[in-house]
């Protein structure tokens, strides 16, 4: 499904704001301000513990530099088979090879040019604004954990259902920094297809139906819906736990 964002800015503002000037009870409120680059909640209930202790802010385009990534591990195992079985996740390696990596290294390996192609696509637009607004060392934890997290996860369904299959692609990472999108910018309108705008709060409670109900009824086979889901769950766990946001009250407060 082709997506792309729109905030009622010029796209290099989205990247930098990504939603219009909301209003709250108290008046009205620019959402492009220096300040709001940590949202009100992150700032004020952030802990100072171990599990969420906040990074000193900075901006490094982290997610440019995960594309990169991506795109060479794809040229690497379009060249060299055999790194795209040892990088891929492959629930009997792992467990008989013991090739634990697999779990974090999958997410950086594709099975073909249009599965990177759209993943890279999720990540430039919806990555790039969620980096600006957490800052590049958070974002680079949140994409790697829910990445390795939604591996782990996948692999254990996998496992307790003597499913043997191969999973590839940075999607459960892309859907988690969807989610991360929808949260930070609730009046982002995202285009499907490039022509129904749909605010973003609302597209994940449609993705999250659609996932549920092709893992259920089976459609869609060869993609991975559990490993979608997972990531919206990791990334909503993340925001809980980590940065003590809840996305729930998020919405309902610029619905």
């Amino acid at each position: 499904m082709f997506l792309s964002a729109n905030s009622g800015k010029s796209s290099e503002a989205l990247h930098s704001c990504g939603v219009k000037n909301h209003h709250t009870r108290t008046g009205s409120r620019n959402s492009c301000t220096i300040d709001d680059f940590f949202s009100d909640s992150y700032v004020s209930a952030m802990a100072y513990t171990f599990l969420n202790r906040k990074f000193r802010y900075s901006y490094s385009n982290v997610a440019l530099k995960l594309i990169i990534v991506n795109v060479i591990v794809f040229m690497l195992t379009m060249a060299v088979p055999r790194a795209y079985a040892y990088l891929a996740m492959v629930p009997q390696y792992i467990i008989y090879r013991s090739w634990y990596w697999q779990v974090f290294t999958y997410m950086f390996v594709h099975a073909d040019f249009s599965h990177i192609l759209f993943n890279m696509l999720g990540l430039f637009m919806f990555g790039m604004p969620v980096e600006r607004r957490i800052g590049s060392r958070e974002f680079l934890l949140f994409y790697l954990l829910t990445g390795t997290l939604s591996g782990i996860f996948s692999l254990v369904s996998y496992l307790a259902t003597g499913t043997n299959v191969i999973l590839v692609g940075a999607s459960g990472a892309i859907y988690a920094v969807l989610f991360a999108f929808a949260v930070f910018y609730p009046y982002a309108r995202i285009f499907v297809f490039g022509i129904l705008p749909i605010r973003a709060p609302l597209l994940i409670g449609i993705y999250t139906a659609i996932e549920v109900f092709n893992q259920v009824f089976g459609s869609t086979r060869g993609v991975a819906h559990l490993t979608h889901l997972a990531g919206f769950g990791f990334s909503y766990l993340y925001f809980i736990l980590r940065l003590k946001i809840n996305p729930l009250d998020e919405w309902r407060r610029y619905r």
